[in-house]
């Protein structure tokens, strides 16, 4: 399916990050299971319930896209394991909902301040090109590491906004697949939805788009899962955003 980006239709682009724009979707998906497998491990040598390992089906149906607590309250939730909720201050060895986020993010972090990050040429390729046609562009993520990827990545000077974890948190915003976080971020760009493009990774962040009414919704194929994500809300699914430029 050709689509034109630049012929006038659109006023801005929304891209979210991770697997949009860098590899570290890659480092969120390991530091899940590790965190998780390790939690399921414990869990069935203290209850003696078989150990079921985290599987990559559960961080695509459950986690994937959404905010830190929502996926650890998400995952359990299929798995009918009920934990307090905690706060958001707990330590990473509590086992509360919030202390098993806050471990799975102390990992992550470890692993961007150590290997780095890494943009997608042919992302990075889209966003100047659609920059070059006047369009707007944002940053749309449910990380609070999304300043710190940006930066490491050398493409924060392309984004004229950004909401993401952060955000989500100070503006009590419902995190994908709820569209709360898109329309913020076409919100701060003084653009209408229809007017914009959301581009994700995730069966959520599709999801997001299709129930925000945005102009178009791409979905990035970088799981080969293309049918779930048109499935799902994408208008149209590629496998590398270079595929866009005209």
């Amino acid at each position: 399916m050709k689509v034109d980006l630049v012929g006038g239709r659109f006023d801005a682009v929304l891209f979210d990050l991770d697997g949009v724009l860098t590899d570290t979707a890659r480092v969120h998906a390991a530091s899940w299971k590790k965190m998780f497998d390790a939690f399921l491990r414990q869990r069935a040598e203290v209850t003696g319930e078989p150990f079921r390992a985290f599987e990559m089906d559960d961080y695509r149906l459950n986690v994937d896209g959404r905010p830190r607590y929502d996926g650890v309250r998400d995952f359990l939730k299929s798995r009918g394991i009920e934990l307090p909720e905690g706060s958001p201050e707990d330590p990473a060895d509590r086992e509360t909902v919030c202390g098993l986020g806050n471990r799975k993010n102390e990992m992550v972090t470890e692993v961007i301040k150590s290997e780095g990050v890494h943009a997608y040429p042919g992302s990075v390729a889209l966003v100047r090109y659609v920059r070059e046609h006047g369009l707007r562009t944002a940053v749309v993520s449910a990380s609070a590491n999304c300043a710190a990827v940006l930066e490491a990545a050398k493409i924060a000077d392309l984004f004229e906004a950004r909401v993401d974890g952060m955000v989500l948190e100070e503006r009590h915003l419902r995190g994908k697949p709820e569209p709360d976080s898109f329309l913020e971020a076409a919100r701060q760009l003084g653009v209408k939805p229809s007017r914009a493009v959301v581009v994700e990774d995730a069966i959520s962040g599709v999801q997001a788009g299709h129930a925000g009414a945005f102009g178009l919704v791409v979905g990035v194929a970088r799981k080969s899962d293309e049918d779930a994500l048109a499935e799902n809300g994408a208008d149209v699914v590629v496998h590398d955003l270079a595929e866009l430029i005209q």
